[in-house]
């Protein structure tokens, strides 16, 4: 399995950045993990949009969805095919669809269910819901006995040992340094180490930092926390799961 950070930025992108978005590859799925603002540019750089073979949508905030509508422009007037399963929380089809023109059939969109697995060709997703104003949900990727999970936006009352076979890697969001939080709708870097220490998840990567944190900072707090280097997420960046 392999992970390609699209784009981290938290909320909102920081210069030359984009906000949250990840593409998953096994050896027989493309998987878009959030397509927030900016990242289908850098999706193009790594899989054509026409081989993605299934979007996640975590939640409703623009950061982690807002290029869902280059991605319907490309699919319908651009490849013209439909079909595509894009899997978000329940009446996000109608509350998206509600800026476009009908989504033309393009996507065949799915209801996230908690704990209740879906299958992508050779990938096995799961979800559980977060801690988050809006319904936001965490998803577990696995495939060939390789996992990973990634937090999406939660604060600390959700911990990713809600999943229950641990993870490979852990994709968390570190939205604020510790001595800086400034509301429990996130996670700060040392409450993202110290989650996925106490799931004894083989490794971590921050992601999500708001764009004025200091990113050297977070690292070592977030690397302090878990006990182990931790790794920082940034665009381009192609790790081996």
């Amino acid at each position: 399995m392999e992970l390609v950070v699209l784009g981290v930025s938290g909320s909102y992108p920081s210069a030359r950045g984009a906000c949250s978005g990840y593409l998953v590859r096994t050896a027989e799925a493309n998987l878009w993990l959030d397509c927030g603002n900016g990242t289908l540019a850098t999706l193009h750089e790594y899989c054509d949009p026409g081989d993605i073979d299934a979007v996640v949508i975590t939640h409703e905030h623009p950061d982690h969805c807002a290029d869902i509508y280059g991605l319907h422009v490309a699919w319908r007037y651009g490849l013209e095919r439909s079909g595509l399963p894009v899997f978000a929380p329940s009446g996000a089809e109608q509350r998206l669809g509600a800026l476009v023109s009908g989504w033309g059939g393009v996507f065949d969109w799915r209801v996230i269910e908690e704990a209740a697995p879906v299958e992508v060709k050779d990938a096995r997703l799961d979800f559980r819901r977060t801690d988050h104003p809006i319904p936001t949900f965490a998803v577990e990727v696995s495939s060939d006995a390789t996992r990973l999970i990634y937090t999406a936006d939660t604060g600390p009352g959700w911990s990713v040992d809600s999943f229950p076979h641990g993870a490979d890697l852990v994709l968390a969001e570190a939205s604020y340094l510790h001595s800086d939080r400034r509301t429990n709708m996130h996670l700060s870097a040392h409450e993202a180490g110290e989650m996925a220490r106490n799931s004894s998840a083989g490794a971590l990567m921050l992601t999500h930092l708001w764009p004025t944190v200091d990113s050297t900072e977070s690292l070592h707090e977030g690397s302090e926390a878990f006990g182990a280097p931790a790794t920082l997420a940034t665009p381009r960046l192609v790790t081996n799961v």
